[in-house]
């Protein structure tokens, strides 16, 4: 045998004998879980400690699993009430994968987990909200509400009404009965919610149409309340303005009163000091006042308005 050939075969050996520790060497991290099957058929206990492990080449093959808690996000289903109301109720999980060999043995993987959870989680939810009225999955204490006049009630004529199971014990209720069922193909559930209910669309437009309705009831009252307060103020204001008005008159009469006495007493005065001249110092206004460039007069002779003028005349 050749030299050359020797390192064919030494390099083709090594070769496998790398392919073979490859194949059989496989990590176990933090985050994982680890099921060995030979032949579709699950060997041994579920490896959970994490670093290398071993198994056979090509003939064994590992499956992973989470060890992490994992999310199941429902969708939303149209569920009726007790008390007869149609309601969308959309809820939430959060599970983990306790036994990888029975989980792996009942639904193989994750998806068909997924959809195991599906159905059941849904049902518990359908068949918890249908013995419950609405107002306990909507509430989950009997804390008393801030009554405004913007406020609607549930039921037009109906009060709210007291709880004794809530939204936090229904949920627990799911929980429950889904756990029971959940862990028969190991799977743990911690926590199940009622993250969203609403009313289906017909409901819900009929609900819109009375806040809407119930608004503008308000908005007319609050309309109607001010233009009354606004007819207030301005007759009101118009009452004072009359009011001041009223006394600014009087006080303005009283005060030309007043001046024509004062005027009437001084005219008085100055007559009886010499009455003639008097009488020519208000011919003389009476002239200035009367007559200008354009004036006519016709008048006699004799007429006492031209006393003065007949006298200037003579002298």
């Amino acid at each position: 045998m050749s030299k050359q050939t020797k390192l064919i075969i030494i390099g083709v050996s090594i070769f496998l004998v790398l392919v073979l520790l490859i194949d059989s060497i496989f990590v176990v991290s933090e985050m994982n879980q680890v099921i060995i099957t030979q032949f579709g058929e699950p060997k041994g206990d579920t490896i959970k400690n994490p670093g290398l492990h071993i198994k056979l080449p090509f003939i064994q093959k590992t499956n992973y699993f989470e060890k992490r808690w994992l999310e199941w996000d429902g969708d939303a289903n149209q569920i009726p009430t007790k008390d007869k109301k149609y309601i969308w109720v959309d809820t939430y999980a959060r599970w983990r994968i306790s036994d990888p060999l029975v989980f792996f043995q009942r639904v193989r993987d994750e998806r068909g987990a997924q959809s195991r959870l599906d159905d059941i989680i849904d049902g518990e939810t359908r068949n918890a909200v249908a013995n419950y009225d609405l107002i306990e999955i909507v509430r989950s204490s009997n804390r008393e509400f801030e009554i405004t006049e913007v406020m609607v009630t549930l039921d037009d004529e109906q009060p709210v009404q007291e709880i004794f199971t809530g939204r936090e014990k229904i949920a627990g209720i799911i929980l429950e009965k889904s756990s029971a069922i959940t862990s028969e193909f190991g799977v743990e559930l911690k926590d199940v919610r009622i993250k969203r209910v609403n009313y289906v669309n017909e409901v819900q437009a009929k609900v819109f149409d009375r806040m809407i309705a119930e608004r503008q009831r308000i908005a007319a009252k609050y309309r109607s309340e001010g233009d009354g307060k606004s007819a207030e103020i301005l007759g009101q204001k118009e009452r004072e303005l009359k009011k001041i008005q009223s006394e600014a008159y009087r006080t303005a009469q009283e005060i030309k009163g007043k001046a024509d006495g004062e005027a009437t007493r001084i005219y008085a005065e100055a007559y009886n000091l010499d009455q003639e001249f008097y009488q020519f110092m208000r011919t003389l206004e009476t002239y200035r006042t009367t007559l200008d460039s354009q004036t006519w007069l016709l008048l006699s002779t004799d007429n006492e308005f031209l006393k003065y003028l007949k006298s200037t005349a003579r002298r």
